[in-house]
C-alpha cells in the first residue's frame, strides 16, 4: 500500500513539476525579451514568481516527508521564498533598493539547496536525477555570484540573468519531471 501511495504522490508531483517548469520558462522569456520592464513591474512579476515557487516547494516538501531526508531544507527555503515574495509585493519602493541583493542571495541559497539534494538525497533518486539537481544548483550559484558581484551595473543584466536562469531552470525541471515519470511507469 505504501508503494502505491508513493507512486500516487509522485504522479501528482510530476504534473506540478511540468506546470512550474512551463511557468518558469514563460517568465524567463518575458524577462529576456522584454528588457524594458520597469523595476516596479519586474519586482511585481518576480514577487509572484517567487511566491508560486515557495508554495510549490512547500507542497513538494510536505508530500515527500516520508521519502526525502532533506524535505525540511526545501520547506525552510520555500518559507523564506514566500517571505521574500510577500515583502516584494507589499513594499515595491523599498524593495527596489535591495532587490538585486535579494535576487543574488536567493539564487545562491537555491543553488546550495539543489546541490545538497542532488549530492546527498539517495532515497529513490536515480543518478540522472541527482546530476540534474547538481546542475540546477551550479546554475543558481553562478547566477547568484554574477548578480552579487556586479550590483551597480546589474540593472538590466539582472533582468536577463533572472530570465536566463528561469528558462534553464524550467527546462531542467521539465526534463527532471519527464525522467521521474518514466521511472514511475517502469
Amino acid at each position: 500500500m505504501a508503494k502505491k501511495e508513493e507512486n500516487s504522490i509522485a504522479g501528482q508531483l510530476w504534473g506540478l513539476g511540468i506546470a512550474f517548469g512551463v511557468v518558469s520558462i514563460l517568465f524567463g522569456i518575458l524577462a529576456l525579451f522584454w528588457p524594458g520592464l520597469t523595476v516596479g513591474l519586474f519586482i511585481l512579476l518576480f514577487g509572484v514568481f517567487v511566491l508560486v515557487w515557495g508554495i510549490i516547494g512547500i507542497i513538494a516538501s510536505i508530500a515527500t516527508i516520508s521519502t526525502d531526508k532533506f524535505w525540511w531544507v526545501e520547506l525552510i527555503f520555500s518559507l523564506l521564498a514566500i517571505g521574500l515574495a510577500v515583502y516584494l509585493l507589499r513594499n515595491p519602493e523599498d524593495a527596489a533598493k535591495i532587490f538585486i541583493f535579494l535576487v543574488g542571495l536567493t539564487f545562491l541559497v537555491r543553488g546550495v539547496v539543489d546541490i545538497l539534494q542532488g549530492l546527498f538525497n539517495g532515497g529513490g533518486s536515480t543518478g540522472g536525477q541527482r546530476v540534474l539537481g547538481v546542475i540546477l544548483g551550479v546554475l543558481g550559484i553562478l547566477a547568484g555570484i554574477i548578480t552579487l558581484t556586479y550590483p551597480v551595473s546589474a540593472g538590466l543584466v539582472v533582468v536577463w540573468i533572472v530570465g536566463l536562469y528561469a528558462v534553464l531552470y524550467g527546462a531542467l525541471l521539465i526534463a527532471f519531471a519527464f525522467r521521474a515519470k518514466a521511472e514511475l511507469d517502469r
